[in-house]
């Protein structure tokens, strides 16, 4: 059956044009900040993105509302808005489609969520390498401000705001939303201990509101379609379009806008073509971005939203969907996300900067056949000794992929063990 669903974030990403200003406010852009600033009040606007129960599309999945609504009432200090734009999550490149192909999408949520809490300081944080997108983000900020929507009496309110590009040196870390802040600052990148949370205490020990690129474009849509439109999309606590970023053993690997009512079966072969190789089956899939908990094959009726994974032990995070075929060996995948996490750690936390590495060393000897039977509990009891007792939630993102990769293919440990090597040859396409 054929998945059928009008995208409204991704709309005009196939006009060439629509990273041009005039062209933005001929597809009807602009029109939701007008109104915004001109007739509702920052504590209408805060309700209505409550009532929509728009959820973060970072990772986290928090109410995005309730987080605007942290923010100190009568506060003497300026506020300001974070942009989290450092999608460094392996398997994740939604928010860089938008930022390349619509990026005054993101600009006029900006200047809503900017009126909703009362900033008039905005500082997008990017991905050090993309070099692209924030060139592109120069522009439209050069243009934006040439039109008078940001600045001072912004559509003629007494709404001012000033928005800036500021790139990061390319460390994952970042996108930690305190790591981010401290980068800001020019600070060693490292995570902040939580409370005080950055709503109440955050850049510049002010009031900050750290939102996704994507969490930013679905407000725009919010104030202009209205809560019943939101809300009529998706399942009943994963609500909106989400994007979809697909990659892996697939015909049509891309990034999908689609409603969170939609099967991991669905998304794989009919959205995404199916199986590359049709001789191959579908063997496991990571359904939210590398730290999200893998999925195996018998899960495939999963709907891809917040509850449904989380009870098969997983997350939709990002949204970053790696499918993986039979001739994928399960050890060897684990080995390549936590060599990336043992890079990736910023060093602050011993569980991390020392952790990872062990993992990582017993990982290795399974793939290479030289490790004990008991080794894939001492592995285990590794991952325990990291999760939970680091600063921020790397540890976990690091721990949780093998976790589940020893849970759902531990039969695949124990050969490599056994025989002494790994099961599929060479050019992974038999198992023995």
């Amino acid at each position: 059956m054929a998945v059928k669903f009008e995208p409204v974030l991704t709309k005009f990403i196939d006009n060439p044009d629509q990273v041009k200003i005039d062209t933005y406010i001929r597809n009807g852009g602009y029109k939701a900040a007008e109104k915004a600033l001109k007739s509702m009040k920052p504590e209408d606007l805060v309700k209505m993105v409550k009532d929509s129960n728009l959820r973060g599309r970072g990772g986290a999945g928090f109410p995005t509302g309730l987080k605007w609504s942290f923010v100190p009432k009568g506060t003497d200090k300026p506020v300001y808005l974070a942009v989290n734009a450092d999608e460094s999550e392996p398997g994740t490149f939604k928010d860089r489609l938008l930022m390349e192909k619509d990026p005054h999408q993101l600009l006029e949520g900006i200047i809503i969520t900017a009126h909703a809490i009362g900033a008039e300081t905005a500082y997008i944080y990017i991905r050090g390498e993309f070099f692209h997108p924030a060139k592109i983000l120069d522009e439209a900020i050069k243009e934006a401000y040439d039109k008078k929507y940001l600045g001072k009496n912004i559509f003629g309110t007494s709404n001012n705001l000033d928005v800036y590009v500021h790139r990061g040196a390319g460390a994952y870390i970042c996108g930690e939303e305190t790591s981010l802040l401290n980068s800001i600052e020019g600070k060693r990148a490292y995570p902040r201990v939580k409370p005080p949370f950055p709503a109440v205490q955050g850049l510049f020990d002010c009031p900050t509101i750290i939102n996704n690129v994507e969490t930013l474009c679905c407000v725009t849509h919010i104030v202009n379609k209205g809560v019943n439109w939101f809300t009529s999309i998706g399942t009943e606590k994963s609500k909106g379009p989400k994007l979809f970023a697909v990659s892996g053993h697939v015909k049509k690997p891309g990034i999908y806008e689609l409603p969170m009512s939609i099967t991991l079966r669905d998304l794989i072969y009919d959205v995404c073509g199916g199986m590359l190789d049709e001789k191959r089956k579908l063997k496991a899939i990571i359904p939210g971005g590398s730290s999200s908990p893998v999925l195996s094959a018998d899960t495939i009726g999963t709907q891809m939203c917040y509850d449904a994974l989380q009870k098969h032990k997983s997350m939709l995070g990002s949204a970053g969907v790696i499918v993986m075929d039979d001739s994928v060996c399960m050890v060897d995948a684990a080995i390549n996300l936590t060599r990336f996490y043992c890079h990736e750690s910023c060093g602050q936390c011993t569980p991390c900067r020392e952790g990872g590495n062990w993992l990582l060393k017993i990982l290795e000897s399974i793939e290479e056949g030289t490790a004990k039977p008991d080794d894939i509990d001492l592995l285990l009891n590794a991952c325990w000794q990291v999760e939970g007792k680091t600063v921020c939630p790397f540890g976990e993102a690091m721990v949780w992929p093998i976790q589940a990769f020893v849970a759902r293919f531990r039969d695949e440990f124990e050969e490599h063990i056994k025989y002494k090597r790994c099961p599929i040859d060479k050019d992974r396409s038999i198992r023995r």
